[in-house]
Order: structure tokens, then C-alpha cells, then sequence
């Protein structure tokens, strides 16, 4: 049995580094915070004994094993920006109650963190896998996948591997992903600003704009909160592929000022009534998303960038079609294919199999709207930590993982990597 205390205080550790997407300096193209959260977790893997490289401040990597063949490990250590809403410091590490707190204790450390030690169990067991395992820790999942892109032109990516970024029992199936830039043309704003969101693929919890003419009344009516001359919405905030999980800050206001302005009024019926039926478009990997999360007024344009996730055996150019419709100047901010793989394929059976002996329940494989590196390899799927009838803590407020998890973390990715690699 792994020693849960140091399990805990690594991933404490690892928390109080704020590795949101920052300004670019040497050596750390995605931020400060992200080079040393990437430095930290690499002097632990060579701490434990393993061979870690830092390749440039993008993405690291821990080496176990010497195999002809390869297998992965995929990771990631930035996480999304903190947001309003917390009672805890989202980068403080706090353990209490059972509970390691702060931004990215279940998206992404926490698991990442697990591995590092359910690899270091099988080595201080004994343990000879067959294959090199390689644990690949990126620092640009959450805003671009440069990680992703930069160890594709330094080093080789194995063909398969898992990525313990999402859902339990095992995700066989992604949708695809398309974040789009809207341009709203706003001839005769009824607003001097207006601006809210603070990422593509976090719903939006907070928007606020100056009226030209502030009627107070409606405000009120209308659940807004006004600062001085300016109007606000509080929602809250979800991941993007769950926006239902969610209530968006940006649809109250654009309300606000709908009867003003029939371009605002066309923006609602496009993305938030769905004028052309993009969520009714479905496959057994699920239904289409669209989820406006980012809003800001510019040179008479409102830019509202929305997070797609489309059903996995949907075309891309499809979903453009759809778009097309709605009369808008829009560009591409961010695109993955979805992913696919064989329900019935080994690398599923022998996940499934350990979740369902560390758990003891029957389960089959699901698919998701979230977006992880397992879209990095050949043949990947996403692995954990989540279960059905989590508390939904990703990318909102409070984020935390329990202890139990922990514990239940490192005896099924120490399982998992030894059957996968034997």
C-alpha cells in the first residue's frame, strides 16, 4: 500500500503553483507559474529516481522502463484561470476535511501527481515492464495544446496510452472540438463597454457593461446588479463540453439590451435559442454543444468566442454549415478531431477490467464532450479520475479531490500501468 502522506503533499505542493496561461518569458513559454509548477513535479520523478527532461518550459517527461515499445501517460499541469466564487484560495493547497482544495486538484495535478506515484510503487516493487513508459506532463492543455506541438517536434509520442483527465470507467470516444470567434456587428451600441468570461472553455460566471442610458427599473427587474454606471450578471461557471452544468453570465445582459439592438437580438436567437437547431444534432457519443463563453465589445463588434463540442462521427465542415447560417464573420480559435477508438479493443478491455476490480462495479465504456490528450495518440483513451455522481468541481469554484479518491487513484493507475505494460 502507497503511503498516502506524501502522495498528499506533493499534490499540496503542486497547487500553489498558479499555472493559468501567464505572459511568456524564457524558458517559459506559457508563464511563470507553469515553468516552475513543470519544474517541481520533474525534481520529484528524479527525486524518486526516475529520468526526467524539461523540454524548453512546454512540456516534461518521466521515463520508466527501457522497452522497444512504447506507452503513454498524458498529463497536464496548467489549469484554467481561477475565477470569482471561492471560499478556499484556489492556489493555496489547503488540506482540510478530508479534502486536498485549490485549482486543479482533480484537473489535472491530482491525477498527474497519482501516476508519478503509482509508477514509483512498481518500481520500488520490482517491477520490469515491458514497454517505456512515458509520463507526459504538458503546460497548455486548458488554452492551445502548444505542449502537444512542441514534443511532437522535439521527441517521438508514443503510439498508445491512456490520459487520467476526465471520466471513469474509460472513455472510448471524444466529440470533436471547435472554438469559434463571432464578429457581431454593433453599429449603434446601446453601451459604451461591455466585456465577460475569462476562457473558451469555462461558462461564463461574470459579465458586466455600461449602458449609454442606465434604466435602473429594468436592471433590477431583470436580476442585474449595478455598480456606479455600470450593469452585471453573476452566473456560474462549468466546464465548456457541460454547459448545462452551468448558468452563462453573458445571456442576462445581452437580454438587457435586446430590445435596442436587433444585431444583439440575432445574437441571442443564433446562440442562445439556437435559431438553426445546432444542439439538436446528435450520435451515440452524444449531442452537439455550443456554449458562449467569452464576450468583449471592440471598434463597434461584439467578439463572442463560443466553445463546440460535435458528435464524433460529425464532420467538421458540417458544423462550418451550420455556422454559415448565422450571417456573422467568425474565425477558427481552436480545433481537435474527435476520437474514436474500438469499444472492444484490448486497451479498453484491460482498463475496464481494472476499474471494475478496484471498485467492484460492473460498468461499460461512456463518451464525452471534454477534449483530453488521449486526441494525441494513435490509439488513447481518457481514464478517470471522475465517477458517476461526482460533485461537479471542474473548472468552478472551490475545486477540490478527496483523500479517498487519492487512495483509489493510486490503486488503479498502479494496477492499470502494470497490466498495460507487463
Amino acid at each position: 500500500m502507497i503511503d498516502i502522506n506524501p502522495v498528499v503533499k506533493s499534490i499540496s505542493e503542486s497547487i500553489r503553483f498558479d499555472s493559468s496561461r501567464g505572459d511568456p518569458a524564457p524558458a517559459a513559454p506559457f508563464g511563470r507559474g507553469a515553468c516552475e509548477c513543470l519544474r517541481h513535479f520533474l525534481a520529484l520523478a528524479e527525486s524518486m529516481g526516475f529520468s526526467a527532461k524539461n523540454y524548453d518550459g512546454y512540456v516534461g517527461e518521466v521515463v520508466f522502463g527501457e522497452g522497444a515499445r512504447e506507452f503513454a501517460i498524458l498529463c497536464h499541469l496548467d489549469v484554467v484561470p481561477a475565477g470569482a466564487g471561492w471560499t478556499k484560495d484556489p492556489f493555496g493547497g489547503t488540506v482540510e476535511n478530508g479534502r486536498i482544495w485549490g485549482r486543479g486538484a482533480v484537473d489535472d495535478k491530482g491525477p498527474a501527481i497519482c501516476c508519478l506515484y503509482a509508477m514509483k510503487a512498481l518500481k520500488d516493487e520490482g517491477f520490469v515492464p515491458s514497454k517505456k513508459i512515458k509520463l507526459i506532463v504538458g503546460c497548455n492543455e486548458e488554452d492551445g495544446w502548444g505542449c502537444i506541438a512542441h514534443y511532437n517536434e522535439v521527441a517521438e509520442m508514443p503510439e498508445e496510452g491512456f490520459s487520467p483527465d476526465a471520466d471513469f470507467p474509460v472513455i472510448w470516444a471524444e466529440k470533436g472540438i471547435l472554438q469559434i470567434r463571432l464578429r457581431v456587428p454593433v453599429p449603434n451600441a446601446p453601451f459604451r463597454s461591455l466585456q465577460g468570461g475569462s476562457a473558451a472553455n469555462m461558462v461564463c460566471d461574470f459579465c458586466e457593461a455600461e449602458p449609454i442610458a442606465l434604466d435602473r427599473a429594468r436592471a433590477e427587474k431583470s436580476g442585474l446588479e449595478i455598480f456606479g454606471t455600470k450593469i452585471a450578471a453573476r452566473g456560474k461557471s462549468a466546464h465548456g463540453s457541460t454547459p448545462e452544468k452551468g448558468e452563462n453570465a453573458i445571456l442576462p445582459i445581452l437580454r438587457y439590451f435586446e430590445e435596442q439592438s436587433p444585431e444583439i437580438r440575432r445574437a441571442i436567437d443564433c446562440l442562445f435559442d439556437d435559431r438553426y437547431g445546432l444542439k439538436a444534432l446528435s450520435d451515440e457519443t452524444g449531442v452537439l454543444t455550443m456554449s458562449p463563453n467569452v464576450v468583449a465589445y471592440r471598434g463597434r463588434e461584439l467578439e463572442i468566442t463560443c466553445d463546440i463540442r460535435y458528435p464524433a462521427t460529425m464532420s467538421e465542415d458540417a458544423v462550418y454549415e451550420m455556422l454559415n447560417k448565422f450571417g456573422f464573420g467568425y474565425e477558427t480559435v481552436h480545433r481537435q478531431a474527435p476520437l474514436m477508438v474500438e469499444k472492444d479493443c484490448e486497451l479498453v478491455r484491460t482498463l475496464l477490467a481494472v476499474y471494475e476490480e478496484c471498485t467492484g462495479k460492473k460498468a461499460e465504456p461512456v463518451a464525452i464532450g471534454g477534449g483530453t490528450y488521449a486526441r494525441a495518440l494513435r490509439r488513447g483513451v481518457a481514464f478517470g479520475p471522475e465517477m458517476e455522481g461526482d460533485e461537479a468541481v471542474i473548472h468552478q469554484p472551490d475545486e477540490y479531490i478527496t483523500i479517498e479518491r487519492v487512495k483509489l487513484l493510486l490503486e488503479i493507475y498502479q494496477k492499470a500501468i502494470e497490466k498495460l505494460t507487463k
